[in-house]
């Protein structure tokens, strides 16, 4: 079938058994082919071809309302929605976003990026709906991974308690990115093997109808012999107690089974769960046979062989940086434990979680909890490390707040992905932490310059007893510098001088230094003699050496891979106001107020303007101020 033909899904209604297994094979075929050279989501994908072909068949989007949960499974979607054309942009600068994204589609209804939202947002479809009296379906489709999300929960609660006509659709691959954890997926596991349930309870409705009715008594007992048989078929039935009509589990993979349990679900009044088992990577062996979550998201690879095409001798990456630092330095001090929520490879925990497994705790998706958990251990003199990605740290900042900094308990928060991660997108970029962080109270906020500088900060970090303290680090590899071999402390609050000057001054840190020291060099050539500053703590920054600056006279350029409004260079910005220093000349490089949509970093970096041309006109349009007033 030619895929970019698709206009609509209506397409799918005329399509026969035969034909929708072809259409399966063909979308495989485009996906495994495409995404070998752009990179992106396969595993998912590959494993929703056949839940995604019969929800568009037997529903009508976008009058009946299908949400994808996390939205890295909706390539098929997109597929069936039109945009098949467009896939050879995917993920790139202008090009197909990863996720839904209403603005290229009326089939998109829910954006989504982060997990566990698609419940409240669907019961929220399903009010309005009501409300205004309309008739059509709401239909979100969570993962098992995303379902242990402690708000999905919630919305199941409030979902079962309002008896609102819904269609959950739970897709249980037995993994998120990496092998689901915890007991809500032991459940399933118990439900995956449960499937003669339904018909046993079937069969004994049946039987009981025929026998002729002798009061309430009998229909009593049969409700608990019902519930018995429920109890002794599907241990701990979870969604029946919850308010839920529970279906299955489903063959995803089964067109059969899958319309046979949708026309039922369709039919049900209140909310149904239909629990569907599906292969993650489906169709693809190297994806197929994938246990930790390699394949969940790659880059460009071999369709041949599934060999990642990387770069050769790149340093390190900075995730592997951090966790075996912390690594090496819990061999020496039993009090280390580290926390993910369900991140351990892109972490790159699994050597920690390997030499210490009674130390190393993956909580699921769970960030609230693993925040707060953390905390826990800190009241009891451990030293806590949590590994959490810039955008996914967002969902835990209360417990950040009012558990960690509050308490000013020592936790050490590893802030992985902070900066523009690039492809991912608007939901992903890591540019709002320093915003959110810098204003807690008792919180050191860090960032180094380099890998060599950052083992230095992990250390600084475990062997910092005084409150919370985090250090952030960008997405990709280091910049291959030598590496100390004896770790040091670095003074809480210290800058270093990169390069002196005498005009003006930079102050930077993290991944916008190299850009920085360009621009002064090019300056330095222009006559423009160029400070360039490490303000490596963002928080306490060092207060001798911006008194040093400014009683200069230098002009100040702030620059951050980070949102400007709430920043670093707000807070030079209120350091200059709170001592006197009204007339100095300051100016600020960083993320506008808007979300940064995806491309590659240097196509975004470029778009709002950090770039060392930049840098060189603003170091610039500061000088002629400086001397005029001189």
């Amino acid at each position: 079938m030619d895929l970019m033909s698709i206009k609509d899904p209506s397409f799918l209604k005329d399509l026969n058994k035969e034909q929708l297994e072809e259409l399966s094979s063909s979308i495989r075929r485009f996906l495994i082919e495409t995404l070998s050279k752009t990179g992106g989501h396969i595993g998912p994908n590959l494993g929703v071809v056949e839940l995604t072909i019969a929800l568009h068949k037997c529903f009508d989007s976008p009058k009946d309302k299908i949400l994808w949960d996390v939205g890295h499974q909706s390539y098929v979607h997109k597929i069936l929605t039109g945009r098949a054309g467009q896939f050879d942009t995917l993920r790139q600068y202008k090009g197909l976003c990863g996720f839904p994204k209403m603005s290229e589609s009326e089939h998109d209804v829910w954006e989504t990026g982060h997990s566990s939202t698609s419940l409240s947002a669907a019961m929220g479809m399903a009010i309005a709906r009501d409300v205004k009296k309309e008739d059509n379906y709401v239909i979100p489709v969570i993962g098992d991974g995303a379902l242990t999300g402690g708000m999905a929960l919630e919305a199941l609660n409030h979902i079962g308690h309002e008896q609102k006509d819904m269609i959950v659709v739970l897709n249980d691959n037995e993994m998120s990115i990496a092998p689901n954890v915890g007991a809500l997926h032991n459940v399933l596991g118990r439900l995956r093997t449960a499937g003669k349930y339904k018909w046993a309870k079937e069969e004994l409705d049946y039987l009981l109808k025929k026998i002729p009715a002798v009061g309430g008594k009998l229909a009593a007992t049969a409700e608990k012999v019902k519930d018995s048989l429920k109890y002794m078929l599907v241990s701990g039935i979870f969604f029946e107690e919850m308010g839920f009509t529970y279906l299955g589990p489903v063959d995803g993979h089964d067109y059969d089974a899958l319309f046979e349990n949708l026309a039922y679900a369709k039919k049900t009044k209140g909310p149904v769960l239909l629990h569907v088992i599906t292969k993650k990577g489906k169709g693809y062996s190297p994806a197929e046979h994938d246990k930790i979550g390699t394949w969940h998201g790659t880059g460009q690879y071999k369709i041949e062989t599934g060999d990642f095409i990387k770069p050769v001798n790149t340093p390190p990456s900075w995730s592997a940086l951090i966790s075996e630092t912390v690594r090496k330095l819990a061999r020496k001090d039993e009090r280390i434990v580290a926390i993910t929520p369900a991140m351990p490879v892109g972490s790159k925990l699994e050597g920690f979680a390997s030499e210490f497994p009674d130390r190393m705790f993956d909580v699921g998706i769970a960030e609230q909890h693993a925040a707060t958990m953390a905390a826990g251990l800190a009241t009891q003199k451990m030293k806590p490390f949590l590994a959490i990605y810039s955008t996914f740290l967002q969902r835990a900042y209360d417990q950040v707040l009012h558990d960690i900094s509050r308490q000013n308990l020592n936790v050490f928060i590893g802030v992985d992905r902070a900066g523009l991660v690039g492809a991912d997108g608007e939901t992903h970029q890591g540019v709002f932490d320093i915003a959110f962080l810098r204003n807690l109270p008792n919180m050191v906020l860090m960032m180094p310059k380099d890998e060599n500088e950052g083992q230095h900060m992990v250390n600084t970090a475990l062997k910092y007893d005084d409150g919370p303290i985090t250090l952030r680090f960008p997405r990709g590899n280091g910049c291959g510098v030598p590496m100390d071999e004896e770790l040091k402390k670095i003074p809480i609050g210290s800058w270093e001088v990169l390069r002196k000057g005498k005009d003006a001054a930079i102050l930077t840190f993290g991944t916008t230094i190299p850009m920085a020291l360009e621009a002064a060099n090019r300056l330095e050539k222009q006559g423009i003699s160029v400070q360039v500053v490490n303000a490596r703590f963002i928080k306490p920054m060092d207060e001798a050496m911006l008194h040093d600056i400014f009683q200069a006279h230098m002009p100040i350029l702030t620059i951050e891979e980070a949102v400007l409004q709430g920043g670093f260079g707000s807070a030079v910005l209120e350091f200059a106001h709170d001592h006197g220093y009204h007339h100095a000349f300051i100016d600020r490089l960083g993320i506008p107020d808007r979300f940064i949509e995806h491309g590659s970093v240097k196509e975004l970096l470029n778009e709002i303007g950090l770039t060392p041309d930049n840098i060189v006109v603003k170091i610039k349009s500061l000088l002629p101020k400086k001397q005029k007033r001189a």
